[in-house]
């Protein structure tokens, strides 16, 4: 239960959720977007977070959108895990979201609300985070597109008004070779030691990882297709993270260097012929 009163807003335009929002804050509230809930719920029965005001983004079509047209696909923000992955159009990323949770919670889970969780993985980022797609953000001064890798620094990094609309991914982007790794201490619904995805386009590889840090992380791709030996490029790609790995309840820092070298094995073998 929440123990305190809050205002609930259901805006059905994205005008009217930044009015909304403007309106609020100039009298003093502290309000929040909301999408699945599942962060923002736990949270506040909790009492870890409080607000005056909630607006729900669920009820405007430019964030519920999920489609396939001849150049890109379009992921509206409030598409929850599950349906992303039963829509089936970006093998990746529905690899990567089936391992976030139990398949109960990721049919809550909204895509913008993992992208912008106070939780550290942001997994579903990983498959983003390895291509060139775009995002459409609704600012105070209209909609605007923005190449992810702008906008992205291990978490959305917007201002308090403003809120994820739209993924764009270019739909050669979308079928490329692949790999998904996940390593968990335990169960496998649990959070990370390390998720590792990685693709190839064109002879050239990147990759990306979470759990190891306090953020995802894109691994250095100048390294990962230099002409080093893959044990060089595992090693360097080591050390240059090396002070951002952390020790925790999943793990060692030592642990998930051990980890991390086998995954990148892995994944060299995996799309060396691909």
């Amino acid at each position: 239960m929440i123990s305190f009163d809050f205002a609930y807003y259901r805006p059905d335009s994205l005008e009217e959720a930044i009015d909304c929002f403007q309106r609020l804050t100039k009298k003093n509230q502290k309000v929040i977007y909301y999408g699945g809930g599942t962060e923002i719920i736990s949270m506040a029965r909790a009492e870890s977070i409080q607000f005056d005001a909630v607006i729900d983004l669920k009820w405007i079509p430019e964030c519920t959108t999920l489609k396939l047209d001849q150049d890109n696909y379009i992921i509206g923000s409030m598409n929850s895990l599950t349906t992303i992955a039963e829509a089936g159009y970006f093998p990746l990323l529905c690899k990567t979201i089936t391992r976030i949770a139990d398949h109960t919670i990721q049919g809550k889970i909204t895509i913008g609300g993992n992208l912008k969780s106070t939780i550290i993985y942001r997994e579903a980022a990983l498959p983003l985070m390895v291509t060139n797609c775009k995002i459409k953000i609704m600012t105070a001064k209209g909609l605007l597109t923005l190449p992810f890798h702008q906008i992205w620094n291990g978490q959305l990094d917007l201002q308090p008004e403003e809120f994820l609309v739209q993924i764009v991914i270019n739909i050669d982007d979308i079928n490329l070779p692949y790999v998904h790794a996940k390593r968990t201490k335990m169960d496998r619904i649990d959070y990370p030691l390390i998720t590792l995805v990685g693709n190839k386009k064109n002879q050239f590889i990147q990759a990306a990882i979470s759990g190891a840090s306090n953020n995802p992380l894109l691994l250095d791709s100048e390294i990962l297709n230099s002409s080093l030996s893959n044990e060089d490029k595992i090693r360097s790609i080591i050390d240059q993270i090396d002070h951002s790995l952390m020790s925790d309840i999943q793990g060692s820092k030592e642990y998930r260097k051990f980890v991390l070298s086998n995954m990148m094995s892995q994944m060299f073998a995996k799309l060396k012929d691909k």
